[in-house]
């Protein structure tokens, strides 16, 4: 076991800020003339402080923050301005003057602190922004900035998917580590850079053969954020209860049975969070990371002890691989629960390569390219030469580069390949989602390839209804309805990992804002950041955040690509 002492917050990693920009013109929108200020709410580590400081980069500011140590102290969160003084009046009148104040960790602050906040609120001419986390006990004072509506409050939501992946992807993780990822730390982006951190220091991180991009497999290094987010399980004093959990630990991915386990015991964890059963009985840790971080954590005569035997783990992966086989025959690729193979990958155990190469088409065909190519890959790490995860392997890097797309000779979803290049196909089955839309399209029928489209997406294929929906904006009259449908394409392209496919070309731009579409199209030129900044009269910083969150949005790494990428969209 090895253990990792140096503290998240103090890592000097590149952490670039990335999507959140719906949340970030909200916040930057409260502070805007008229408006009192916002409240950003959420749990530890979802990101509050870093939103803010986005937010208000630039501007003429006054910065307080709440800490535990001080709670006892009449404004201390304020000792540092030396104008607050004495009463809590005078504090008011001395910041009367200040137009924005940022109030970090507020819900930390002294009564004191907590009031002069609220009052300053309430008076209306300073304006506020303020985090806040809320899974702990804020003073009244605080809470009552936003359920006595004084401010709005944005509860803010873990980062997306797709947004860590195109973090974690500009690091250089293949994509079944960034899903790993993203699934043990569930949003909390403290804990996913104490994680990253451990993982560039150690050695963990494999190279993936013919890419630039590194994958983790094996144990999960206990960093301090692992040990905070274990906390709930090591504190657990009743007898059994620890005993238990570690059981569940190191029966993964297997969930067994209630009638096994101590009944009384198990309504104990579940009151308190840590236990989740499912409809057939069985049990497993609520949080994802409790298993791997119990597992690193015990020693390793009580780990062979509660070790079991993975004899099963065979028959197990082949009834996940008949799952998915059967519901791509039956034109249904929703993401579905694949415990044994997902845990195989972590683990780093080898992987058939027929269940590979499904796990590779199952996501091709959902759209999710970055995962077929890595599942692909993982198949031919065990296997090296296996056609079928050949196969899939050049089938997902044709859906990123436009090259085409296609499938197996006579394969349903290889004569749909021609409606998704434009052309009505034959022979596919009658009233399915895919006849839906080769129909659509060989009336030219706007509305009916929209509703083609939320039928491909109701059924997982999330590229294949983007693709429709590009397709309606090219023949629809109604230029709000070309907008709406483009709008829908864009949303679902971005969720498919950056795939690239001709049905899109000349979507992408649409995505980016005006400013972002302005530096592109500089950049693609050739002009350098100091060259963009000093003609657009902007900061060379804010030209490269402007290029990043292009970069990020298109899904691509550099400029190298963005003259194609022009002359495809115009």
């Amino acid at each position: 076991m090895r253990t990792y002492e140096q503290d998240a917050k103090t890592l000097e990693l590149p952490w670039p800020f990335t999507g959140r920009e719906d949340e970030l013109e909200l916040v930057r929108g409260a502070m805007a003339a008229g408006r009192r200020g916002i409240v950003v709410t959420g749990p530890a580590g979802r990101g509050k402080t870093r939103l803010i400081t986005e937010a208000i980069r630039g501007t003429d500011h006054v910065r307080v923050t709440g800490t535990p140590e001080a709670r006892h102290l009449p404004l201390a969160a304020f000792a540092h301005l030396p104008a607050v003084t004495g009463s809590l009046p005078g504090a008011v009148r001395a910041l009367s003057g200040v137009r924005l104040l940022v109030v970090d960790d507020a819900h930390l602050l002294d009564e004191d602190s907590a009031a002069l906040v609220h009052q300053l609120a309430a008076g209306g001419r300073t304006r506020l922004i303020v985090a806040a986390c809320d899974e702990a006990s804020a003073p009244g004072a605080v809470s009552r900035l936003w359920t006595g509506e004084l401010l709005p409050r944005l509860a803010l939501a873990p980062l997306p998917e797709e947004d860590t992946a195109a973090l974690l992807g500009a690091a250089g993780f293949e994509a079944l580590t960034v899903r790993r990822l993203h699934r043990l730390c569930r949003g909390d982006l403290r804990l996913l850079r104490s994680l990253v951190a451990a993982l560039v220091a150690g050695e963990d991180l494999v190279a993936v053969p013919g890419t630039g991009e590194r994958a983790w497999r094996g144990p999960l290094p206990v960093t301090p954020a692992v040990r905070d987010r274990l906390a709930p399980v090591l504190e657990r004093a009743a007898p059994g209860e620890r005993e238990i959990l570690e059981r569940l630990a190191f029966a993964e991915p297997a969930r067994p049975p209630l009638y096994d386990l101590d009944l009384d015991v198990l309504e104990g964890l579940e009151a308190a969070g840590l236990i989740a059963v499912d409809d057939a009985g069985g049990v497993a840790l609520a949080d994802p990371l409790h298993g791997p971080a119990l597992r690193a954590v015990t020693g390793r005569l009580r780990a062979r002890r509660l070790s079991r035997a993975g004899a099963d783990r065979g028959a197990a992966l082949a009834a996940e691989q008949r799952l998915l086989e059967g519901r791509l025959d039956q034109l249904d690729v929703r993401p579905v629960a694949t415990p044994v193979g997902d845990w195989a990958v972590a683990e780093g155990e080898p992987v058939p390569a027929g269940y590979a190469a499904v796990r590779a088409r199952f996501a091709r065909l959902g759209g999710a390219v970055r995962d077929a190519v890595a599942w692909a890959r993982e198949g031919l790490r065990w296997a090296p030469g296996d056609a079928g995860c050949a196969a899939e392997l050049a089938l997902a890097q044709a859906e990123s580069d436009e090259s085409g797309q296609g499938s197996a000779e006579g394969d349903v979803y290889a004569r749909y390949g021609a409606v998704r290049a434009g052309e009505p196909a034959r022979a596919l089955p009658a009233g399915s989602v895919l006849a839906q839309h080769a129909e659509a399209l060989a009336r030219r029928d706007g509305d009916a390839l929209d509703r083609a489209a939320t039928a491909l997406a109701e059924r997982g294929f999330l590229l294949f209804a983007a693709e429709a929906h590009a397709q309606a904006v090219r023949v629809h009259r109604d230029p709000r309805a070309g907008r709406r449908s483009r709008t829908r394409a864009l949303a679902l392209a971005r969720r498919c990992q950056g795939a690239r496919t001709p049905a899109l070309a000349g979507l992408v731009l649409g995505e980016l804002t005006a400013r972002q579409r302005q530096i592109v199209a500089l950049a693609a030129a050739g002009l350098s950041n100091k060259e963009i900044a000093e003609r657009l009269t902007l900061s060379v910083r804010t030209v490269g955040n402007h290029l990043y969150s292009a970069y990020t949005r298109l899904g691509m790494g550099d400029r190298g690509a963005l003259p194609c990428l022009l002359d495809r969209s115009a």
